[in-house]
């Protein structure tokens, strides 16, 4: 009977060394594996939450277009230059800043036909409509759209205002004048501005997470009628 040697045997088998290498070049493999796939799926998570904010503001800045589209405005000899005590022009179109504390975002009132009746009834009108801005402790800055028939009879402001546009990090809104001049604010009320109205405006919304790049939108709407200058 034959019997192998020793020497024979321990070639070939394999040495605990030689396990030890196997078990840390699979470790490495496996690793480099998962890494992959998690990267696969967080550039995934990434690129939909992308799409979300993109058709989200897309939406937004819509929404935005239509009414400033359908704006109605007092034309003379029906409108009369504001004295001391008298009622405002409902149909007037005012932009200044918001009422938020420590953050400089505009606010945009007109009076529009582009009133979405929320509550389902068929309503239709020259709607007060209010563009502003509000903080919520989990999605950051929210763009709310206030949206009042006439005669205005409710606040401005409502806390049930649908939310047009979130994780908003800056929005401007930009003036221009007959001549072509920009202007930060605007009062068709005000003697500064002659009484008129802009003739368009151009729109900036910048969106993203706080920590992660921001991905800005812009458009410009001429208004389809404006008011000139009284002065």
């Amino acid at each position: 009977m034959h019997v192998p040697c020793l020497k024979h045997c321990q070639k070939t088998g394999f040495t605990l060394l030689e396990i030890l290498i196997s078990i840390f070049i699979f470790s490495i493999i496996i690793t480099t594996i998962f890494a992959s796939f998690r990267s696969v799926f967080f550039s995934k998570d990434k690129i939909d939450a992308s799409f979300e904010l993109y058709g989200m503001t897309g939406s937004c800045l819509n929404r935005i277009s239509l009414d400033l589209s359908g704006i109605a405005i007092a034309q003379v000899p029906e409108y009369k230059k504001p004295e001391l005590d008298s009622t405002p022009d409902p149909y007037r179109l005012v932009g200044d800043s918001s009422d938020l504390p420590g953050v400089d975002f505009p606010r945009l009132r007109l009076a529009s036909r582009s009133h979405v009746p929320l509550d389902g009834s068929a309503h239709e009108g020259v709607a007060e409509i209010v563009y502003y801005v509000s903080e919520d402790e989990e999605s950051g800055y929210r763009l709310r759209r206030s949206d009042r028939l006439y005669p205005y009879e409710t606040p401005e402001e409502q806390a049930d205002d649908p939310v047009l546009c979130e994780k908003l990090k800056s929005l401007v809104f930009t003036y221009f004048d007959n001549e072509g001049e920009d202007h930060d604010t605007w009062d068709s009320e005000s003697k500064e501005n002659d009484y008129a109205t802009p003739k368009s405006i151009h729109i900036q919304l910048e969106v993203g997470e706080e920590d992660a790049v921001s991905m800005v939108f812009e458009t410009m709407v001429m208004l389809p009628v404006v008011r000139e200058a009284l002065e």
